[in-house]
């Protein structure tokens, strides 16, 4: 009780502002970080530093207050399905986004940090004026989307290693900020690695070799290590070659010692006792202890204490090895500015004063999350270029489906302050000079009825992102979510489209889903399909705003979008060389990865570079000159493809290299740069044990999709 007293009265003290009297050399910010460390530890008993192997790594008695773990992959969570921070405290709302997988269909870097940015500042914000949360955030999702059937799709950028991890270090960035000294929040990547199948992912292995996993799954990682400056990660819970990953020699070997990756490595939760539950790979809690704290894991999710108590009386443990992993909690408690004086702290300024306004109750907020989502929505299809309506021509509108009137928000969601559903997004946008007929589902007979009344209808559809169901349970085959893969890739809502359809060949199709689907019927038959995830609390805005030409949409997908089930290798098969993304694929998917249309056109006139040749170190400028042919301003994504062509070793078909977003007049043309670095040109040599270019030729590919290449040049590729 008087550790627990000291510990609020001290965290008051950081929350009020007032300057913490410097007692011990730990606490002078003009000291060297391993030497404030080193002298902590020296004042730590073993209670505490066992203590400290928790995510929340305060020390009451020294005045030391760590900050603790919150959810963040699309703002920050405390609320939601979840209940996260705190099942029996109220929500705090806060600004909420699009699913990551939507995000990443925006292919906007920029956009991405903005966002991290904003819900780094509401993290700070939550933590300073009510106490509520923590200030390591765990987020962004690294782990590649190589199956559509992986339940956790929606966490995952998309498909591609190089995407996957230049949005990650994007998210990276804007959750830490830029000041030179401190963070604004510490980021914490999930999940260590190849975790990408929800059944058995306790204890199933996830098996590929050496060179994928430098040059795909471990890729996102090493981005957000070294190019992003993150210096936590979760590790997962599967098996990675037959190792489980939280005691993976890779923590320690590649992620410390070659990365620099010095900070926090925590597990997943529950994932301790597994080790010996699931993988049934020790005797007993107190080696598989041990293990772990020699692996490099330095926080625990789930109770520990007892197996690291008895590693120590063992002669498992020495107290020095606990010594040398609670080192990283601290270098980012430093980087945090915990263990410093606020006024010496530009970010412990925020959420100060009594005039502060909730940043999620600004229009600067709800601005961002209204632009994400708008850039976020893809155009699949637009047959006859229905789309965008002209509502001036309108009588009436007939909104049909179960997503219709609701925003469903995700297990790893907040609680947003406001939801606009697409029925009132169109309903706002419509006002009162358009009748607005509306349906569920076709109990009845109701939703042909009123199609058949209707100028247009929009049939708005999608999965539901928990299921509508307990823990590991999902009722309908095509849905998934955390614990839960997905059974068909088949939307059972696609009968409705075909009776509303039947009654309305003017129909347009929304599909809100957190994965891809094989909606082949509706590609074939219905004139206009859009895409985009769940949870905006800007859904309905952002929709009626692309339906009603109001905004132009350029969202990309970021995963190929097979027609059949039978299209996929193995689910457990992690080798994507079998035919996984459109690096390997071999048949002809119902959407590539890349795809989405615009209102507009573009056209593609020039591929220049500065060089004709590439070397170690070099970088490529790439300029292409696009003109927006078409009589609407909007945004093109410009996709840089590179096709290896005198390889020696095994290459993917083509592989995503750079990429650009960029907004264009009417008839207006710019030549856009993208940069192509030689390093992403290497490939892992085992025999050498690093990363190396070869004497090659490669083709340049420029283009609007990875099935879509406008443009190809040819450079030369020199070793040395």
């Amino acid at each position: 009780m008087k550790n627990r007293i000291l510990h609020i009265v001290f965290l008051l003290s950081i929350i009020c502002g007032f300057s913490q009297q410097k007692q011990y050399p730990f606490q002078d910010a003009t000291l060297n970080t391993e030497k404030r460390i080193d002298n902590l530890l020296s004042l730590m008993t073993l209670d505490e530093k066992i203590a400290a192997l928790s995510t929340n790594p305060s020390v009451p008695r020294l005045g030391v207050v760590g900050a603790g773990h919150v959810e963040g992959l699309h703002g920050l969570a405390l609320g939601g399905p979840g209940g996260w921070g705190g099942k029996n405290k109220q929500p705090v709302a806060t600004t909420t986004f699009p699913q990551a997988y939507g995000l990443g269909e925006t292919w906007d870097v920029d956009l991405i940090q903005k966002v991290a940015q904003v819900e780094g500042y509401e993290t700070r914000y939550a933590f300073q004026k009510y106490n509520r949360g923590g200030l390591v955030v765990r987020a962004p999702n690294a782990d590649i989307a190589r199956d559509p059937r992986w339940g956790r799709t929606e966490e995952s950028f998309g498909e591609d290693a190089f995407f996957n991890g230049t949005l990650t270090v994007a998210f990276v960035k804007g959750l830490q900020g830029n000041n030179p000294k401190y963070w604004q929040t510490a980021s914490l990547m999930k999940h260590f690695l190849a975790n990408s199948n929800e059944d058995g992912r306790t204890y199933t292995s996830s098996d590929f070799d050496e060179r994928l996993w430098r040059e795909y799954y471990a890729l996102p990682f090493y981005m957000g290590v070294v190019e992003g400056g993150s210096r936590g990660y979760m590790a997962a819970y599967n098996k990675v070659n037959g190792i489980p990953a939280m005691v993976h020699p890779m923590l320690k070997n590649i992620t410390q010692k070659e990365w620099g990756q010095n900070g926090i490595i925590c597990t997943d939760g529950g994932a301790f006792q597994l080790l010996l539950s699931d993988h049934k790979f020790y005797a007993d809690k107190y080696l598989g202890a041990a293990a772990a704290v020699k692996a490099g894991i330095n926080q625990f999710l789930d109770e520990f204490t007892e197996g690291v108590y008895g590693a120590v009386a063992h002669g498992y443990l020495k107290e020095k090895e606990i010594d040398a992993v609670i080192r990283g909690n601290y270098r980012v408690m430093i980087q945090l500015g915990l263990l410093d004086a606020s006024d010496e702290n530009p970010y412990a300024k925020i959420g100060k004063g009594k005039d502060t306004i909730d940043p999620w109750k600004t229009e600067a907020h709800k601005a961002i999350a209204l632009q994400a989502t708008q850039k976020s929505i893809v155009l699949l299809k637009n047959e006859g270029q229905l789309l965008p309506l002209q509502k001036e021509k309108l009588k009436t509108i007939a909104v049909i489906g179960a997503r219709a009137d609701e925003v469903l928000l995700d297990w790893y969601s907040g609680t947003p302050p406001y939801l606009v559903s697409p029925l009132e997004g169109i309903k706002k946008k419509l006002g009162n000079n358009v009748e607005i007929l509306y349906a569920k589902n076709n109990t009845d007979g109701k939703a042909v009825q009123l199609a058949k009344k209707a100028d247009v209808v929009l049939v708005i559809v999608g999965n539901h992102p928990v299921c509508n169901a307990g823990w590991a349970n999902c009722p309908v085959p095509s849905e998934g979510k955390e614990a839960v893969d997905r059974q068909s890739i088949t939307l059972e809502q696609e009968d409705l489209i075909k009776l509303v359809y039947q009654a309305n060949p003017k129909t347009i199709v929304t599909l809100i889903s957190s994965f891809p689907y094989a909606i082949n019927w509706t590609q074939e038959h219905v004139p206009a399909i859009v895409h985009m995830t769940q949870n905006s609390q800007e859904t309905g805005n952002a929709l009626a705003d692309v339906l009603f030409g109001d905004y132009n949409p350029a969202g990309r997908l970021t995963q190929t979008w097979v027609k059949d089930i039978t299209d996929l290798p193995d689910f457990l098969d992690y080798n994507i060389r079998n035919g996984r993304t459109y690096q390997y694929f071999k048949g002809k998917p119902l959407y590539a990865f890349g795809h989405g249309l615009s209102y507009t056109t573009f056209k593609y006139n020039s591929v220049e570079t500065n060089l004709e040749t590439i070397k170690k170190n070099d970088e490529v400028k790439v300029t292409v000159s696009v003109t927006n042919s078409g009589n609407k301003d909007g945004d093109e994504v410009i996709q840089l493809y590179v096709k290896q062509l005198e390889s020696k070793v095994e290459r993917p078909e083509k592989e995503l290299k750079a990429f650009q977003r960029i907004f264009f007049k009417a008839g207006e043309t710019k030549k856009v740069s993208l940069i192509l670095k030689a390093k992403d040109l290497q490939y892992w040599n085992v025999a050498k044990q690093q990363f190396e270019l070869e004497n090659n030729s490669i083709e340049i590919q420029i283009g609007s999709a990875s099935d879509a290449i406008h443009l190809t040049k040819n450079i030369t590729i020199l070793k040395q």
